[in-house]
């Protein structure tokens, strides 16, 4: 019986609670980019996938990952790229990070305090009005794609969709997957050997 690797099983378990995330706010994930400012991407017509995938680290695909799959596939033929396992311009890699974040924040609050008045004989109230800080704890999750030169083996291109782990069916999530990785490349601007990036919609 194989028995995962503590890195493995920590890496699986982190995709299946990233994956809980992806529709946490009803405009969708945040999602940044990052790319070489050297690479020639007039010269990747073909694409492959990266091996290891780091999704898929613990040695097994999942339904999830499979989903992801399918999703780059549709993204990247869309751009005109060609599928080549063996002789890939491009190579494409995955991957998903969970950690914990903390939002602080001030709420304004109102307190009473009392005083002895002595024409009144009595204690009066006075309103207190105050900033209070409150601190939020939340799981963030972190679906990457990255486009890696083949030849040098060299990442040119990154996208990152970013959001708040919360709890989902597994129709929800697959659903959520095919927005997130959507999102993530409406961010791409290029096509099959095209070097000139095309102008991306605005929001």
């Amino acid at each position: 019986m194989k028995i995962l690797s503590h890195f493995s099983l920590r890496n699986l378990l982190a995709a299946t609670a990233l994956l809980l995330f992806l529709a946490g706010c009803a405009s969708g994930p945040h999602v940044r980019t990052d790319y070489d400012p050297d690479a020639n991407f007039g010269k990747y017509k073909t694409w492959g996938w990266y091996t290891p995938i780091a999704m898929e680290q613990a040695g097994y695909s999942s339904w999830m990952s499979e989903r992801i799959k399918r999703n780059i596939e549709r993204e990247m033929e869309a751009r005109g790229y060609r599928f080549n396992a063996e002789k890939a311009d491009l190579r494409v890699n995955f991957q998903a990070a969970v950690q914990e974040r903390n939002d602080v924040y001030t709420a304004p609050r109102m307190d009473f305090q009392y005083f002895w008045s002595y024409r009144a004989r009595a204690y009066v109230a006075f309103p207190i009005w105050y900033d209070e800080a409150v601190v939020s704890r939340y799981t963030e999750g972190t679906l990457t794609v990255d486009l890696v030169d083949a030849e040098h083996n060299r990442m040119v291109w990154t996208g990152d969709a970013i959001g708040r782990v919360v709890r989902r069916t597994p129709e929800e999530r697959a659903a959520d997957i095919d927005a997130a990785i959507t999102a993530i490349f409406a961010k791409y601007p290029y096509r099959a050997g095209e070097s000139q990036p095309a102008p991306l919609p605005k929001h």
